[in-house]
This record gives structure tokens, C-alpha cells and sequence, in this order.
């Protein structure tokens, strides 16, 4: 599983015109899954980021978490993430995870972060979405669980 993150103080994706997910101040989170991911990486994943002590307490240290500043989250299935550039100039998707788990993966992701934030609003899978946020930093993490969960 990888993820984009970004601390963001907006953001929202719409879908035919219609905005169908909106935060405020939280984590826009571009979530890829693969074929080797299951609910044990979903779950390890989802907590990590939730519990990142990325926001500045009053000292101006990044040290609060969503819980801690009562942040939403915003979740845009990303296939795109498991692109592989390596050989010619089109990008193959053979990494990705096959839809229908890589979308039933998504669900269990959002429902896990759930867990740890009241507010979690999404994209919808396999739709032509346009995104807008206001990255707040910038501040922007790349995470991959077979890179965090060795």
C-alpha cells in the first residue's frame, strides 16, 4: 500500500461538477493499493497515519496529530501511485492492486481510519475526479508499507 499525504487546511474532489467529498483541516490522502495488500497492512497503515505528529503545537513544533487538532481526512483512490516508469514512455500499471479488492481494500482503509478520526469523507473509486486542496506547508509524505513494515 502507498500513500501521498498532505497536511492540508482544505480540500475537496468532485465528480460530474458535484463535489462529493470536502475537509477542512486535515490529511488529503492519495491511497494506491497493490495485489500483495491485505487488512493487516490496511490497518498498520491507517493507524500510522493517523497517529503522525505532523501539526505545530504551540511551541511551533510539528507535534499534534488529526486527533489532537481535530482534523478530517480526505481518501482519492490512486492506482497510480504503483506506476511503473522504468522501461519506454508509457507507464505500466501491472503493480496496482486488481479493482474490485483494491477497492474493497480502500473501503476497510477509510472504515479503520474512522477509528481514530470523526470526519473521514472520500473519493469515488475508478471515477474521473478533480481534487482541490490547499496544502498547508507545504507539507507532503510519501509512505509505502513495504518500506514502513519491513
Amino acid at each position: 500500500m502507498k500513500a501521498v499525504l498532505q497536511r492540508v487546511t482544505e480540500a475537496s474532489v468532485r465528480v460530474d461538477g458535484e463535489v462529493i467529498g470536502s475537509i477542512g483541516k486535515g490529511f488529503f490522502i492519495l491511497l494506491g493499493v497493490s495485489d500483495e495488500d491485505d487488512e493487516a497492512v490496511a490497518d498498520k497503515m491507517a493507524d500510522k497515519i493517523c497517529k503522525l505528529r505532523i501539526f505545530e503545537d504551540e511551541n511551533g513544533k510539528t507535534n499534534l496529530s488529526l486527533k489532537d487538532v481535530g482534523g478530517e481526512v480526505l481518501v482519492v483512490s490512486q492506482f497510480t501511485l504503483y506506476a511503473d516508469c522504468r522501461k519506454r514512455n508509457r507507464p505500466s500499471f501491472i503493480g496496482a492492486g486488481a479493482p474490485a479488492e483494491a477497492d474493497r481494500l480502500y473501503e476497510y482503509f477509510m472504515d479503520r481510519c474512522r477509528t481514530h478520526v470523526d470526519r473521514v469523507e472520500h473519493g469515488r473509486f475508478g471515477a474521473d475526479m478533480k481534487v482541490s486542496l490547499v496544502n498547508d506547508g507545504p507539507f507532503t509524505l510519501m509512505l509505502d508499507s513495504r518500506e514502513l513494515f519491513k
